[in-house]
């Protein structure tokens, strides 16, 4: 099983005794597959697949109705417990094979509740010639009409079949082409994102708004952006500011509050926050759990998460994030004695060029990591310890190469599950020099 959710496999040999590689969606280890090739390189080839032969012990029904034909999972055909054992696999042999480490200390591995941990699901709309919501159709750019989605919370699958209802009655505007559903700690409140045509008058949505906020009491607000069509992978943690042209029309509140532990957060619409609502608290633990001092820096904060926890145990915090709307949050979320920056981490560390002395650094990049650059101006910090927050094992181990490089090595390991059945994976390492 390799990263991105296929399996790697061998066609038969041909007439020089060689079998081309192949890539499999689907698939498990030690199992004979019949496939279609559906496209063929020349080291390589990728293929659909038509029936399982000889099936893996591990191999399960999967619970989901629209598994493999949905876009957004990648591993109901296997048991949970065989989920992290894949992933754990992958991870270290990706640590292997670029960072050219080994770990010496135990990854540790912290489990989520399986289902209904999604406390945020973003689905694409169709309004002719009937309406459809739902998620791409996997490997394509079809849409593929759900019903529901056993990952996201309770509260956001009753959102789904109002709107649904709502919908086949004509009474969801045309110029609808995405919903956000973003639901609090406890799941008792819901927030929603509409990203309509760029030419469609915000306030078209009134009526839509107030009649699903009528139905469901717990939608405490509707916000409508003006936005082009999403290119934003399933799970991808880059904010939504790229595709925003302003802060949005809202009907209702446009901001939840959400409690991790014993920290409250504003997250407004438009904000980047964690979707796994049963392990932020541990994410939360790992990151900042036993940490104190006396300055501590925060990169890519996003909201606060660590920020908020980090100010209570350290004299001052600075926390840098470059996103317009997370920063409105980061910057209200801040306690008073820590500092919010706006602006990026290049421009940020550029600045103080490795002059400054921090006790702590906390990075939390998007998918495509650090960087070369970013990360060998971490390098010249003056910090004793690094704890990176990473949700993509090949850009870790290519940022965490050149970290180790320079003097730091690996204290403490820790694979994080927050995106159960799917290949997503969350991860934090602390690193000490």
């Amino acid at each position: 099983m390799i990263y991105g959710g296929d399996g790697l496999g061998r066609l038969p040999a041909n007439e020089q005794g060689q079998g081309k590689a192949v890539f499999v969606p689907f698939v498990l280890t030690g199992e004979e597959v019949s496939v279609s090739v559906v496209e063929e390189r020349p080291g390589y080839a990728r293929a659909r697949l038509q029936e399982v032969v000889a099936a893996s012990p591990v191999r399960t029904v999967p619970p989901c109705p629209y598994f493999s034909r949905c876009g957004g999972c990648h591993y109901q055909h296997t048991s949970y417990d065989h989920q992290l054992r894949i992933k754990s696999d992958i991870l270290r042999e990706t640590l292997q094979r670029t960072a050219k480490l080994t770990l010496e200390s135990e990854l540790q591995v912290h489990a989520s509740e399986p289902w209904a941990y999604r406390n945020r699901t973003r689905l694409k709309v169709r309004s002719a010639p009937d309406f459809a919501l739902g998620y791409y159709a996997f490997g394509t750019h079809d849409l593929l009409p759900v019903e529901e989605c056993p990952i996201s919370s309770l509260l956001i699958n009753r959102a789904l079949e109002t709107v649904w209802e709502i919908g086949r009655v004509g009474r969801v505007p045309g110029t609808l082409r995405e919903v956000q559903f973003f639901a609090n700690h406890d799941d008792s409140a819901l927030l929603l994102e509409l990203y309509i045509d760029r030419n469609a008058p915000p306030d078209d949505f009134r009526a839509f708004a107030e009649a699903l906020r009528k139905v469901m009491p717990q939608v405490i607000g509707v916000v409508a952006f003006q936005s082009a069509a999403s290119n934003e992978a399933e799970g991808d943690r880059a904010p939504l500011l790229n595709s925003l042209t302003g802060p949005g029309l809202a009907f209702g509140e446009n901001q939840l509050a959400y409690k991790v532990g014993d920290n409250e957060y504003r997250v407004s619409a438009g904000s980047f926050f964690q979707t796994n609502r049963f392990l932020a608290s541990k994410l939360l633990e790992l990151v900042t759990g036993g940490r104190k001092g006396g300055t501590a820096l925060d990169l890519y904060a996003g909201t606060g998460l660590f920020t908020v926890p980090l100010s209570r145990t350290f004299e001052r915090v600075t926390a840098v994030e470059s996103a317009v709307f997370s920063y409105s949050d980061l910057k209200h979320n801040t306690p008073r004695g820590s500092r919010a920056i706006h602006g990026s981490t290049d421009e940020y560390l550029s600045k103080i060029a490795g002059n400054s002395r921090f006790d702590l650094v906390v990075v939390d990049p998007p998918r495509s990591g650090l960087g070369e650059r970013t990360a060998r101006a971490l390098s010249r910090l003056k910090t004793p310890r690094l704890t990176y927050v990473s949700c993509d094992p090949s850009t870790l181990s290519r940022d965490l190469r050149v970290l180790l490089e320079s003097g730091f090595r690996v204290e403490q390991a820790h694979l994080v599950d927050l995106f159960p059945q799917t290949f997503h994976m969350e991860s934090v390492f602390q690193l000490v020099r």
